[in-house]
């Protein structure tokens, strides 16, 4: 299949980027991530070995549409959890000091 990564044309197939990632071990993922047989890569690493280029040259969305154009599964970035800053109804001085999070409680022994 035919696909622009970086404003180059690149003919994938999924059998070709299975061979392309035999033998590399992953990289930690921290971000998006793509699966290729049972192993977890970041989506830059995927995209650097499959095309050759530096990973500065692509954006990891052009990967991510190749390799689920291909068949491969995606995961994105985690969802956030909700934080104090955006919980309604606090102070600005509340919202801060929930940012920076609370100190430590001493307890007076006596």
């Amino acid at each position: 299949m035919r696909v622009v990564i970086a404003r180059f044309p690149f003919d994938l197939t999924k059998g070709g980027v299975l061979e392309s990632m035999k033998g590399v071990k992953p990289e930690p993922v921290d971000g998006e991530s793509v699966i290729i047989g049972r192993r977890h890569y970041p989506v830059k690493q995927v995209g650097q070995v499959v095309t050759r280029q530096d990973r500065r040259d692509f954006s990891a969305a052009e990967v991510v549409r190749a390799m689920t154009l291909l068949g491969f599964t995606c995961r994105g970035l985690p969802q956030a959890a909700a934080t104090p800053a955006s919980t309604p109804g606090l102070t600005a001085v509340q919202r801060a000091s929930a940012m920076l999070g609370e100190p430590a409680r001493v307890s007076a022994a006596g």
